[in-house]
């Protein structure tokens, strides 16, 4: 893709004259900053802003409105829905059991993606914070937030609150990104929520 050393309308896209932007599959009003890699065969959806030092494989998946901020690395098999925030030194992980494909022991798994690749999902309007790892295979629910610096295990449930390395459930969050009080309100925007199984819904 051609750089331009304008600022892109809503409806064009800008990559700064640093970035290497492969893909064909770049939605309008996204902007890629300096020295960030985005891979052929990386999609990008419209009005994401894909700051300085990501790096994005082919075979990522990134929806609308995404804020994917400094030095992120995302690796195929990552899907990232609308309206998610990811923080500094994110770091995304596909292969659970990483060996290099030229070690002879293992070239026969390396041979075909399904052998070793784990898919990661990240719901709408997450958040994740500066320098979380997330581990393959996993899910992360609509409007949940994890801590800065924790390590992600396991599936994250909608609206929750992950801290610490593993992370490990610390309360509820709101679609707002506050985090809820005792009776499951929000001291932001005074939205309501009750239990659902595993998970919280807005009360109505």
């Amino acid at each position: 893709m051609t750089s331009t050393m304008e600022l892109s309308s809503e409806t064009r896209t800008f990559v700064h004259p640093t970035a290497i932007c492969e893909t064909s599959q770049l939605g309008a009003g996204t902007r890629v900053w300096a020295f960030a890699h985005v891979m052929d065969g990386a999609i990008i959806g419209k009005a994401c802003n894909i700051c300085d030092r990501v790096f994005i494989e082919g075979g990522a998946n990134i929806a609308d409105r995404v804020t994917i901020k400094n030095n992120v690395l995302i690796w195929d098999g990552v899907t990232i829905e609308d309206d998610v925030f990811v923080g500094p030194a994110v770091v995304f992980t596909n292969d659970r059991h990483p060996r290099s494909a030229r070690m002879g022991a293992v070239t026969s798994r390396y041979a075909q993606k399904e052998n070793w690749q784990q898919s990661t999902h990240v719901s709408r309007g997450a958040s994740i914070g500066a320098g979380a790892i997330i581990l393959c295979g996993l899910s992360i629910g609509e409007y949940a937030t994890i801590a800065a610096g924790s390590v992600v295990t396991k599936d994250v449930p909608a609206h929750s609150l992950i801290i610490g390395h593993p992370g490990k459930p610390a309360g509820w969050v709101c679609k707002c990104g506050i985090t809820l009080d005792d009776n499951l309100a929000c001291p932001g925007c005074q939205t309501c929520y009750k239990a659902d199984d595993d998970t919280i819904k807005t009360a109505k």
